[in-house]
């Protein structure tokens, strides 16, 4: 008890985003094991143990990432920022042309050497956010100017969303939405704000007439069945029924753990739909609304470290890592219930992954070490208030 009192107290920053970390990442490694029961039998021979144990090392490796980025200074990923980009683009260009396809999608390169994919759109959302927070940041003086501070902003969002659209539109579109934000909160002029929303849709326009000439390489067909069952035949849709009938079979307190049946009817119980298995075995009170609570926590604490944060960078870069963690968790939660199209993205921290549950980890890692060096900057600042005010005091 005294190890665990003193290691609350040696940690800095926010508080309240270390316990979502930590309760998210507890949600993470109960759902899995239970939704994962089904493939366990089929693909694992009953070892219901493997699915577990290696959520338990992805999310260990990220706690331990988490906590290295917790750790550096914050700035030092400005610095990073541009040779970042220039790494994530080829990256996404090799995945177009030479990746791994899993489920008619090649969004993964396979590591020869271990036999495990990575998917690159997770490294490139993180290096884009990043690369967007400095350029705002670096250019607030001069925000206004067109040729000055858009071009060198919305060229990367365009080159980088274009690249991940191809393979994983709901990712682009989710990374796309954030930038925008991101721009609106770094004091971008709203026409400006404005023309990269028309390019995005010109974007569109290209895929949709490249998917027609170039099907192997762009998913439109799947974009448009999914668009077209979502609109016309709502009833129909196998994984979505499935999912309100796990809603609604758990009610308000839940089956309980281990319980649920529709873990074995719902395709991708562990990734796309673990938020369904969760209401199922934990009833709303108990898994639905909390999960909700804890992303929209997130949020309001780091509206808190904007306020607060006295440099634009750290400020910026801590609402757009939060913002694409924080979208990303409503639209999964979205889909369940049937608001929006399928989409096929997971819940962040939550849902079973490798590289997706390690990238999401650093970006809480960064959003930490954002409000870690808030805190001791307004530490300072009280402390040579106090050293101020009894000099004046003594004269």
């Amino acid at each position: 008890m005294n190890t665990v009192k003193r290691i609350y107290q040696d940690l800095k920053g926010d508080k309240i985003i270390w316990m979502i970390f930590i309760i998210l990442g507890m949600y993470s490694m109960m759902s899995v094991y239970s939704a994962t029961g089904s493939m366990a039998f089929k693909v694992r021979g009953g070892n219901t143990e493997y699915y577990l144990i290696q959520q338990f090392v992805f999310v260990s490796i990220g706690a331990f990432l988490a906590f290295m980025c917790y750790k550096w200074n914050y700035i030092n990923y400005s610095r990073l920022a541009p040779f970042l980009m220039v790494i994530s683009i080829p990256l996404l260009i090799y995945t177009i042309g030479f990746g791994t396809e899993i489920n008619s999608a090649r969004r993964w390169i396979t590591i020869p050497w271990i036999d495990k994919t990575i998917q690159t759109s997770d490294f490139a959302k993180l290096a884009l956010i990043i690369y967007v927070a400095r350029s705002l940041a670096t250019k607030q003086e001069y925000i206004k100017d067109f040729q000055s501070a858009f071009l060198p902003i919305i060229l990367p969002v365009i080159v980088v969303c274009g690249l991940i659209a191809p393979a994983d539109l709901s990712t682009a579109g989710l990374l796309f939405i954030t930038c925008l934000l991101m721009m609106f909160i770094g004091r971008v002029s709203l026409k400006y704000v404005g023309l990269l929303l028309l390019m995005g849709m010109v974007l569109a326009s290209i895929l949709i007439l490249l998917g027609a000439a170039f099907p192997e390489f762009v998913r439109l067909e799947t974009w448009v069945n999914r668009i077209h069952e979502f609109w016309y035949n709502p009833g129909d849709t196998y994984q979505v029924n499935q999912s309100k009938i796990a809603i609604a079979e758990g009610g308000l307190t839940g089956v309980g753990p281990g319980h649920s049946l529709q873990k074995n009817y719902l395709p991708s119980p562990y990734a796309d739909f673990i938020y369904a298995v969760i209401c199922e075995e934990y009833g709303l009170l108990f898994g639905g609304f909390p999960i909700l609570a804890l992303y929209l926590w997130l949020l309001f604490r780091c509206m808190t470290i904007v306020t607060r944060s006295p440099k634009a960078f750290g400020a910026i870069l801590a609402m757009g890592l939060c913002l694409n963690i924080v979208i990303q968790a409503f639209a999964n939660i979205a889909v369940s219930v049937q608001l929006v199209p399928v989409t096929g993205l997971t819940l962040p921290l939550v849902s079973m992954g490798g590289t997706s549950i390690l990238f999401t980890c650093i970006a809480f890692g960064i959003i930490l070490s954002v409000s870690k060096f808030v805190d001791e900057a307004r530490q300072q600042k009280l402390e040579l208030i106090e050293i101020e005010e009894d000099h004046a005091s003594h004269h």
